[in-house]
């Protein structure tokens, strides 16, 4: 792993998703490995951006005027670090996001949020897809089981590892926490 500039990019990071309607969920230490990551590229000044989702559906948790929509306690922008609201799935649509980050030449990221399967995977898609460099924290991400099709239950992990399955080395690598301190802020 090289040890070039990176930004941080902390996806939807939100109240909501500790509603427990939301169904079982995998990976508790995501939020302490994401603050982790937080926390260092902070001490060495680097460059983050936090993505907060802005829901335009009628009666979702991530309404701007819902208690959901709130950074989750210790995830909320500090004065220089960049703050974007999305409407969709990827942090590109519909915002400067691609222009902001051209703009600082930055061109390599490491990606961290909630959920797996849904923004996460959406916003690590584009960003290979643009030519980002870019870098999964796979153990600060997390993911919600799901009904599949049929009617059957897939249960969070698996949700989780076969997302990060199917992104890394396609779109991403996927590395843990502590590989990703050790190798870019070491």
């Amino acid at each position: 792993m090289a040890t070039e500039h990176r930004a941080l990019l902390l996806i939807d990071f939100q109240a909501a998703f500790d509603d427990p309607a939301a169904g079982s969920r995998n990976n508790p230490d995501a939020e302490r490995n994401a603050l982790l990551l937080l926390a260092r590229w902070r001490e060495t000044n680097r460059p983050i951006v936090h993505i907060q989702h802005s829901s335009t559906e009628p009666g979702s948790a991530l309404r701007p005027d819902s208690p959901g929509h709130a950074f989750k306690p210790g995830f909320e922008p500090a004065a220089g670090e960049m703050w974007l609201s999305k409407r969709v799935n990827s942090a590109f649509i519909g915002t400067p996001l691609e222009t902001a980050l051209d703009r600082a030449g930055i061109r390599s990221l490491v990606i961290a949020g909630l959920t797996t399967d849904h923004c996460v995977s959406t916003s690590t898609r584009m960003a290979g897809n643009l030519g980002f460099d870019v870098i999964l924290a796979g153990d600060a991400t997390a993911a919600f089981e799901r009904q599949a099709v049929d009617g059957t239950r897939i249960d969070a992990e698996t949700v989780h590892g076969v997302n990060l399955a199917s992104l890394d080395h396609e779109f991403c690598r996927v590395y843990d926490t502590e590989t990703i301190v050790a190798s870019i802020c070491g």
